[in-house]
């Protein structure tokens, strides 16, 4: 088991965020978490990395208590977020978007994975000299995927990595994310997108008011009645 969350909580002001969340993630798996807006999806991702502070419970990483940790000291040990609505940074180069991805290592290993992130995104290579916020929403997307790479994390966290992308982006963005998974990578994905999502996952969890409701194989999920009727649309 590489993380474990037991009963964890967090607020915001008097507001209850998360109500005691339990889950898990075993290395190399992929784990999608779907739900409605507004139902701590995001917080929890925040809560994992560590920008978001838990008021009670315990997060467990790599046998490791983390649940006061600070976010740098998250990122040293292996957790890598790439945040809702992507948030590169517009004025600098692709290129120097990526390399502070990878300021957590000490430059260590950073023109290999360079070469491994242009390899997945050939046009971050083609750009790679041009500022970040001149590139289309895709683009953007697949860079703030890719400077999360350059930590070379253990776990990696995406939040709606398909928020409004057109269609054929979404396939894309979704094939990188297998193929990820496919190299051993283990992901913990937060995604509105459910069918997407938990067609593509391990396991999955659908969150409902800052509480887990469902848990069940990914493929399970998607046949589950309740999930093809708030979430599928079927």
């Amino acid at each position: 088991m590489l993380l474990a969350v037991e009963a964890l909580t967090s607020h915001y002001g008097r507001i209850q965020a998360l109500k005691g969340i339990d889950l898990t993630i075993d290395r190399g798996e992929l784990v999608a978490l779907v739900g409605a807006n507004g139902a701590g999806k995001t917080t929890l991702l925040r809560t994992i990395s560590g920008v978001q502070p838990a008021s009670g419970g315990k997060i467990m990483f790599d046998d490791h208590n983390i649940t006061a940790n600070p976010p740098d000291s998250r990122v040293r040990m292996g957790i890598s977020q790439v945040p809702e609505g992507r948030q590169v940074f517009g004025p600098m180069s692709v290129e120097d978007n990526l390399r502070l991805g990878a300021f957590s290592r000490g430059g260590a290993g950073t023109a290999e994975m360079l070469e491994k992130c242009f390899a997945m995104f050939p046009v971050l290579e083609e750009r790679r000299k041009q500022p970040a916020g001149t590139l289309s929403g895709g683009q953007q997307q697949m860079l703030a995927m890719s400077r999360a790479l350059m930590a070379q994390p253990v776990l990696l966290l995406l939040d709606e990595p398909s928020m409004g992308l057109a269609p054929i982006l979404v396939d894309e963005i979704f094939a990188a994310i297998a193929e990820l998974k496919a190299a051993g990578t283990t992901i913990f994905l937060v995604e509105q997108n459910a069918f997407a999502a938990l067609s593509i996952a391990d396991r999955g969890y659908v969150l409902e008011t800052g509480k887990i409701v469902l848990a069940d194989k990914g493929e399970a999920l998607l046949v589950n009645e309740k999930v093809k009727e708030a979430y599928l649309g079927i």
